[in-house]
């Protein structure tokens, strides 16, 4: 599945993911962030699953597989641009503020902020068209789950 998204990504003009793929490319774009800080911790991971659980009423076995996938489509992938793309012409904008806010659960779930992780952060918000304010606000949502 993953060879085929990521081939799908690759295209100059990919026409928008369906929910699978979707799905994919928002945990491949969770896994980037947790690893942008080189310490790709258990306690990133964790939260990873716990998203998609909570997102997809997945099982935790379930969540698991799609993280492990995920995993490997990052590790191919060749930037965060096309993730980003495929995210924001699949996901509706209020949607997109909570993948931005699930993004910030990862980045504060090890208690560290990272510099690498604030850059990809911003990026990330900025290529998936939330507005700053937006994302300051998906933070601060997020560090009371945390």
């Amino acid at each position: 599945m993953f060879k085929e998204l990521l081939a799908h990504l690759l295209t100059p003009a990919p026409a928008p993911l369906n929910d699978e793929g979707a799905r994919l490319a928002l945990t491949a774009l969770l896994v980037r962030i947790a690893r942008s800080d080189h310490n790709y911790s258990e306690v990133e991971k964790d939260r990873i699953d716990r998203i998609i659980c909570t997102r997809y009423g997945q099982d935790i076995g379930g969540a698991i597989l799609l993280r492990e996938q995920a995993e490997a489509m990052e590790a191919e992938a060749p930037d965060t641009v096309r993730f980003t793309r495929a995210i924001k012409e699949a996901v509706a904008y209020e949607d997109r503020i909570g993948v931005v806010e699930a993004l910030w659960q990862v980045v504060l779930a090890d208690g560290r902020r990272d510099q690498g992780e604030d850059a990809l952060m911003r990026l990330s918000a900025n290529l998936l068209g939330v507005s700053d304010i937006d994302s300051a606000q998906a933070r601060k949502r997020a560090e009371t789950t945390i």
